[in-house]
């Protein structure tokens, strides 16, 4: 995972749990704490964990935009 998939991750954790959707100036600080947080202790993670076997059965959201995707064809 890429620093961005990481940061995204967190970010998406963080709403989940919260239930804080957009961050407002009384929710900010909290919310970007805590997202600071999830990221550092996510990279943390991923450095410590042995490498994978194989790779991933799917490609991450963040990647998906780089995949080029097969032409459809006209019906």
């Amino acid at each position: 995972a890429t620093p961005t998939e990481i940061e995204a991750a967190a970010r998406q954790y963080v709403r989940k749990v919260s239930g804080v959707a957009t961050s407002s100036p009384r929710t900010a600080a909290a919310f970007d704490r805590a997202v600071t947080l999830v990221t550092e202790a996510t990279t943390v993670l991923l450095a410590e964990l042995p490498p994978r076997q194989q790779p991933p059965s799917n490609v991450p959201p963040l990647r998906r935009l780089a995949v080029p995707r097969a032409a459809s064809t006209p019906s």
